[in-house]
């Protein structure tokens, strides 16, 4: 379970929206995993079932998901105050950093040392969304059975790559079904025991 929100401080907020703005360095997806640690591992503001579901439903919602999950953070933590104190924290690196270097974007973007930097950190991103990506998938998997996890993997698979829905779409039909997931499971539990005991109660006739 995930520790009292109330017992976080202002500064820890600010800090670690703060290192996830100057780290997160390549856009949206490049953060999450940021914010997850700082979030989930270090200050464990909630667990990871929280922070996937969360994760979720910011990004069926329109705009820049790590503001949003910022934003959520700040406002569980210490509401309205702390949702923009959080947003601004990790904006402000960024905002700042553009202003700065304005004037230099043209010498920057054509600098050989720039552009291996870059081509240095995409790997790492690309580590940090697969962890993440696992973790999910077995918290999935354990979740929803192997067969029928594998099964969701498919066909959302499916849905993205080869029907092209928007990722939004897709988020709300997964939604849908988990919403009557265990109710479907329940049903055919109790199908499967009735079976089963029809068949004893036959059984048993049978043999007496």
């Amino acid at each position: 379970m995930a520790i009292s929100p109330h017992r976080q401080s202002y500064s820890q907020l600010a800090w670690a929206m703060f290192k996830t703005g100057i780290l997160g360095y390549g856009g949206g997806p490049s953060v999450i995993p940021l914010i997850r640690h700082e979030a989930v591992a270090r200050y464990r503001w909630m667990d990871d079932e929280e922070f996937g579901e969360i994760l979720a439903l910011a990004n069926a919602l329109p705009g820049p998901i790590a503001t949003k999950m910022g934003a959520y953070l700040g406002y569980r933590l210490h509401r309205t105050p702390g949702a923009i104190l959080a947003v601004a924290a990790h904006i402000l690196p960024s905002t700042l950093g553009m202003i700065a270097l304005m004037s230099a974007v043209q010498a920057l973007s054509s600098s050989r040392v720039v552009q291996g930097m870059i081509a240095a950190v995409v790997p790492v991103i690309a580590v940090m969304l697969g962890v993440m990506a696992c973790e999910f998938g077995e918290r999935a998997v354990k979740g929803l059975g192997k067969p029928l996890g594998l099964c969701m993997f498919a066909v959302s698979f499916a849905l993205l790559q080869t029907a092209q829905l928007h990722p939004a779409l897709v988020i709300v039909i997964f939604l849908g079904y988990g919403a009557v997931h265990h109710r479907i499971v329940g049903w055919f539990k109790g199908r499967k025991r009735r079976t089963e005991h029809t068949g004893e109660e036959e059984r048993s006739t049978w043999t007496g």
